[in-house]
């Protein structure tokens, strides 16, 4: 199995192309992670990375490796999922990668219910609201809100999130309340954007008796991280969309109101994405239809405002 385990450990060094990186994925350290690709190197007697203070460079032997390496570790997997027994003994880690709205509210509170049930599986969970590189980053499973570009990846449709435009109280008083997503734009409200370093200028797009329809908006605020967003529409800074699954508390407190309600946003779909490989794995299986089923009726729940 050590052999196995170096494999892996080169499969990973030369995906995300660092050491250490390779070592946090791996929850070892890069010590470890060194001497199992040296270990490697001295079984197959050729050098698979060019390393030097600054840079690692995979070798055009470890370039020719890589190809049979993956190979090898996907042929093990699914051996290992054939023989599994998926209903009473799962087991093993699976890497699961979420936005931080889905994550916080929808994912983490299942999390120990899930482990509770099946308590040899082990849950990595990682939350960002930025891209991710499911392949790269050897994610499992990974959640997504919104539209989807052509992909290579498995994807599966868990429902469409309703979403809509809100603002606290204080700001109506202050600013008066916008009717459609005109006034928006005309009053130049503040909007709360949710933006990322390189975005082009930021759109929302809204549902309008024409049909959908893209308008412009600006604001003093933006931030990368969808809960801030959230606080400062609650201290009434100004406008944020949202998906009404993450303030349907502070709606149903009053904290946060509907506006603009003559032009909704779209609804956004909330998918699943796995590789097609590791779809087949029991563990992801139960995984994904555990969480899937109760991301619906979540959202169910807080629609029903």
């Amino acid at each position: 199995m050590s052999y196995v385990n170096n494999i892996r450990m080169f499969v990973r060094v030369y995906e995300l192309g660092s050491m250490s990186a390779a070592a946090r994925d791996q929850r070892t350290s890069p010590a470890v992670a060194s001497a199992r690709i040296s270990e490697l190197e001295k079984h197959l007697g050729v050098r698979l990375f060019s390393r030097t203070t600054r840079s690692l460079q995979p070798t055009e032997n470890g370039r020719i490796f890589y190809d049979g390496a993956r190979k090898v570790l996907e042929a093990i997997d699914d051996a290992e999922s054939a023989v599994m027994d998926v209903t009473q003994n799962p087991r093993g880690t699976i890497f699961i990668a979420a936005p931080l709205g889905i994550g916080r509210r929808l994912i983490a509170p299942r999390v120990p219910p899930f482990k509770d049930l099946y308590p040899q599986i082990d849950v990595r969970l990682r939350l960002s609201d930025r891209g991710i590189d499911v392949v790269a980053e050897g994610i499992d499973v990974a959640f997504h809100l919104g539209h989807l570009d052509d992909s290579t990846l498995k994807v599966r449709t868990i429902a469409d999130c309703p979403r809509l435009l809100c603002a606290a109280p204080a700001y109506i008083e202050r600013r008066g309340m916008p009717a459609d997503g005109a006034a928006l734009v005309q009053d130049k409200h503040d909007c709360l954007n949710l933006r990322f370093p390189g975005a082009k200028e930021f759109q929302w797009t809204l549902q309008t008796p024409e049909g959908p329809r893209r308008f412009e908006i600006t604001g003093p605020f933006e931030s990368d991280d969808g809960d801030v967003l959230t606080v400062w529409a609650l201290d009434g800074r100004g406008i944020v969309l949202k998906p009404i699954f993450e303030v349907a508390d502070h709606l149903r407190s009053g904290a946060l109101v509907p506006v603009a309600t003559a032009t909704p946003p779209l609804a956004v779909q909330l998918s699943s994405l796995s590789q097609h490989r590791r779809l087949k794995d029991p563990k992801v299986q139960l995984f994904t239809e555990y969480m899937s089923q109760h991301m619906r009726d979540d959202l169910r729940r807080a629609a029903a405002l």
